[in-house]
């Protein structure tokens, strides 16, 4: 659909006109007197109804004008695809998470690369939310406020390196980073994803006392234990069965999740953890429809080329025609 943003601009039509008529030409005692002959106007200067500078000037003015009222196209009506939904992930990245005790599409893999590939795949499908990305070891950071740019956010998680942000784990410093980002928006749909391997043995605040903060300022708290139960390592004396995951906290876990209305999942190889994503996607689902917008294309370029061509023209016409004779 055509339309103008600014019609009201065309009650400006008359106004070279009025100029005109008000415009009182001087008499002959207060005409200007040139002190020399040849630059006095003659007749033949003058421009003549029959000249096309006039009708240039008309179509400059009008062009002017359309430009000015701001032509737009307006395309049909598109539904926004924001969810209104704000959602952080905070991703544990102390030292035992390079244990390569994950299995993945029949690859043995350390459990950052379990996650860093799943949970690329989660970030990808939750367009319209607002992601944000908490990494945390010894310390926990803030890697990316909340954002629509997914790309940026799993560009983070992707280049994340194991033991930067140290070797422990402060898994209530993570909650607490998040809760306060999540908090501070108007959104009623508030969720962080916490994932980790170990135990919280680093951090000023206890686990106990983020989940609490967490219920009070709305947010849901859904907590995956990573780490498979059995791994084989060689040995002096030959092979010998170990749980890798033996330091983690799953009574822990499941309380932060069920304080906070959350849920707890245990993942202990790649199937499993897709699982777990898929599970809160569905706990989490977009919403079907939402308001729409309308995409405004802008036109006033084109009369606004048109309009300068013709005024320049326009007004240089005299001087081109007194050349010309």
């Amino acid at each position: 659909m055509f339309e103008f943003a600014w019609p009201w601009m065309f009650a400006l039509l008359p106004l070279p006109w009025l100029v005109w008529r008000l415009w009182r030409p001087a008499s002959p005692g207060q005409a200007l007197r040139l002190p020399h002959a040849l630059l006095e106007w003659g007749a033949n200067n003058q421009v003549s109804a029959r000249s096309a500078a006039p009708w240039l000037l008309t179509i400059g003015w009008l062009s002017l004008l359309v430009a000015a009222a701001r032509p737009q196209h307006i395309g049909p009506p598109q539904a926004q695809t924001h969810s209104g939904r704000a959602m952080m992930m905070a991703v544990d990245l102390s030292g035992s998470m390079q244990t390569p005790d994950m299995q993945l599409g029949g690859q043995q893999l350390s459990r950052f690369d379990a996650v860093e590939a799943i949970a690329s795949d989660f970030i990808s499908r939750r367009s319209g939310d607002e992601l944000g990305l908490v990494l945390f070891g010894t310390h926990a950071f803030l890697v990316t406020p909340l954002t629509y740019d997914l790309n940026a956010v799993r560009a983070q998680l992707q280049s994340a390196v194991v033991g930067l942000p140290g070797t422990e784990t402060a898994i209530g410093d993570a909650i607490a980073v998040a809760v306060k980002r999540l908090a501070a928006l108007p959104h009623q749909a508030r969720v962080l994803i916490l994932l980790t391997d170990g135990v919280n043995n680093s951090g000023s605040i206890t686990p106990q006392v983020a989940a609490r903060a967490a219920k009070a300022a709305g947010v849901r708290v859904y907590t995956i234990g990573i780490g498979a139960t059995r791994m084989t390592v060689p040995g002096f004396f030959g092979d010998s069965v170990i749980n890798p995951s033996a330091d983690l906290d799953a009574d822990m876990l499941t309380y932060i999740a069920r304080e906070t209305g959350g849920q707890f999942y245990r993942a202990t190889d790649g199937n499993q953890l897709a699982d777990a994503y898929r599970a809160i996607d569905a706990l989490e689902p977009m919403p079907q429809q939402g308001p729409t917008f309308r995409m405004h294309h802008e036109w006033f370029r084109l009369p606004l080329a048109i309009s300068a061509l013709c005024l320049l023209s326009g007004l240089l016409w005299p001087r081109w025609k007194g050349a010309a004779a």
